[in-house]
């Protein structure tokens, strides 16, 4: 993939896992207190029918969700968080990505807390949404 190839402002994923790997490369950008996740969609990303399969959706959607938590915290001057662990995600999924689009996770809400955190975000594939999701995250104190 070139430059040309994603939107402005994206770079290759600071963060990667061996989760992840099979679905590089993915790309991030920082925008105020939220990180977005993307990628052009490929055939090893979608299911037997040709769309971005569900999983890989639910999964960026957590990992960009959050990643944007953190930065919310680290805004806040939260010093005392050592991580963030998934209490609960939902995603509904509302539309289907196709082989060749642009797929991005916006995190566009959310509400720290002592010990939780509340966020949400829209998936988008060429700008069109094809999934909402939600998720709590319960902060993992710094020792």
């Amino acid at each position: 993939m070139t430059a040309m190839d994603m939107p402005a402002g994206y770079a290759p994923h600071f963060k990667q896992s061996g989760f992840t790997d099979p679905w590089e490369p993915l790309y991030s950008r920082r925008a105020d207190r939220k990180l977005l996740i993307g990628l052009r969609i490929a055939e090893s990303h979608c299911n037997s029918r040709g769309f971005a399969h569900g999983g890989l959706i639910a999964a960026l959607a957590d990992n960009s969700m959050g990643l944007s938590t953190g930065e919310v915290l680290k805004a806040e001057g939260r010093s005392d968080v050592g991580g963030l662990v998934t209490v609960s995600l939902n995603t509904d999924f509302i539309g289907s990505g196709q082989i060749g689009q642009w797929l991005e996770v916006d995190t566009h809400f959310v509400k720290t807390g002592g010990s939780l955190c509340f966020t949400a975000a829209l998936v988008l594939a060429d700008n069109e949404p094809i999934a909402r999701a939600s998720a709590t995250f319960k902060i993992v104190k710094r020792h």
